[in-house]
């Protein structure tokens, strides 16, 4: 805004200012750019691997997604175990149970608070590390944000978490809930 002071009237004293002397000018408008984000997510993107804290993350984000109007990509990164393929275990039928689980636990609170909160959420499995498979489903998604639970392993204070990657990647705003 840009404000300008008019002179007073004649017949006024010279050195007085008055505030009805003052009037707006409106900026001049630049045409407006594509820009993603800027009105609040429209897409959120949060990881969920059956932690508490994933689990609390998850509620985090639904809260934001329901209060945004914005999608909730729930994500679940089925790990590949190598390892334990070349034993003859079924891993991939292990991970796909767990993510069914997740869905029937998803479904069902989403019933619970049905008429009450409406969330669009959609969810999605991904297969690799959960670093790798986060930013792969945020990116196709065209995620404005993502959302994860603090790690709750000892080891990552070595390696680094899922979380601080994520923030160090620099590509979307990220909620670390703990």
């Amino acid at each position: 805004m840009i404000c300008t002071l008019k002179r007073p009237p004649a017949g006024r004293l010279s050195g007085a200012t008055s505030l009805v002397g003052v009037t707006e000018q409106q900026p001049r408008q630049q045409p407006q750019q594509f820009e993603r984000g800027t009105d609040g997510p429209k897409v959120i993107v949060v990881g969920l691997d059956g932690s508490d804290s994933s689990l609390r993350a998850a509620a985090y984000a639904g809260g934001l997604a329901r209060r945004q109007n914005a999608l909730l990509a729930i994500v679940y990164v089925q790990p590949v175990m190598p390892a334990g393929a070349a034993f003859g275990v079924p891993v991939g039928d292990a991970t796909g149970e767990i993510a069914e689980e997740l869905v029937a636990e998803i479904r069902s609170a989403a019933e619970r608070v049905k008429g009450i909160w409406d969330v669009r959420w959609e969810f999605h499995t991904v297969r690799g590390d959960p670093y790798s498979g986060l930013v792969t489903a945020a990116d196709e998604l065209k995620a404005d944000a993502v959302v994860v639970g603090a790690s709750e392993s000892a080891g990552h204070r070595i390696v680094g978490s899922v979380a601080v990657r994520l923030v160090k990647a620099g590509r979307w705003p990220v909620t670390v809930v703990p």
